[in-house]
């Protein structure tokens, strides 16, 4: 079974107050989790079954928390996906079933 992957672009991507990139980059490859500026720099990379995501409450449905390091990220990924051209899960719910799915994975082998 082929492991899952998932890219978002134009990702906010904050450390607490502080924003580290308003274009930045979410990709799920090969078992790891990885943030990257606009300009393509890592901010922070782990294996994937060592991060914890989560939906923060009482936030909009764009968001998601990351836990990468030890370092929470909120992530704001934008609305709906539109790849599919018709109204779907959010993006934010995509990678948060693209990080469970991955690190269910990797946990079994």
């Amino acid at each position: 079974m082929a492991e899952p992957e998932f890219t978002a672009t134009g990702v906010r991507i904050g450390r607490r107050l502080r924003s580290l990139t308003r274009a930045g980059q979410v990709r799920i490859r090969d078992g790891r989790l990885t943030l990257l500026t606009s300009y393509g720099s890592e901010i922070d990379s782990a294996p994937v079954h060592l991060v914890r995501a989560g939906k923060p409450w009482f936030s909009a449905r764009d968001r998601a928390l990351a836990t990468i390091n030890g370092t929470r990220y909120l992530l704001t990924l934008g609305g709906q996906d539109t790849a599919q051209g018709e109204p779907g899960p959010t993006l934010a719910h995509r990678f948060l079933d693209a990080v469970r799915t991955a690190g269910g994975q990797a946990a079994r082998t």
